[in-house]
């Protein structure tokens, strides 16, 4: 399974950088010097890491071969991915990867089928997105008092919905 990292943003001056959206928590080890990332399309990759920088929070690529602004500018929207195989685990029993968690068939505290997690969503608190069948997706927050149990080898995840929640 491939695991985006970032997306190439708007280019960064004349010389080819670009900005990149970071969406993973290791950007110093995804994006070192030297790094060839695959991309999303596959035909714009795999791009190799010649200079890491931020500016101003936002993290500036040097590409191999990227040497101006047009350049750069095509790559715009362009993913960055990965191998999940890629991901280290957690050593904390409580923490996830998103992709770890797609997929999962979620259930209640009582044992009624609710869905599939199809998607997770961080937006100040992580949301997993429940697609329901013949209903609309529920968004879950993912904390203990409502997810009291993830079993990543039964392929299940439990949930204690408030009601009114699904």
């Amino acid at each position: 399974m491939q695991l985006v990292v970032g997306r190439i943003g708007r280019p960064h001056g004349i010389r080819g950088d670009v900005t990149v959206e970071v969406r993973t928590d290791e950007p110093e080890l995804r994006f070192a010097a030297g790094t060839a990332i695959r991309t999303d399309p596959p035909d714009r990759g795999p791009l190799v890491v010649t200079a890491r920088r931020w500016h101003k929070g936002t993290l500036l690529l040097s590409l191999e071969g990227v040497t101006d602004r047009d350049t750069a500018e095509a790559l715009r929207g362009t993913m960055l991915v990965i191998d999940s195989d890629e991901v280290t685990p957690s050593d904390d029993p409580d923490e996830f990867h998103d992709h770890q968690l797609i997929g999962l068939e979620v259930v209640t505290v009582a044992g009624e089928p609710v869905g599939q997690v199809d998607d997770v969503l961080h937006h100040g608190q992580d949301l997993l997105v429940v697609r329901r069948k013949g209903q609309e997706d529920a968004l879950i927050p993912f904390a203990r008092a409502l997810v009291p149990e993830v079993d990543l080898e039964a392929g299940r995840l439990v949930v204690d919905p408030p009601k009114g929640l699904l």
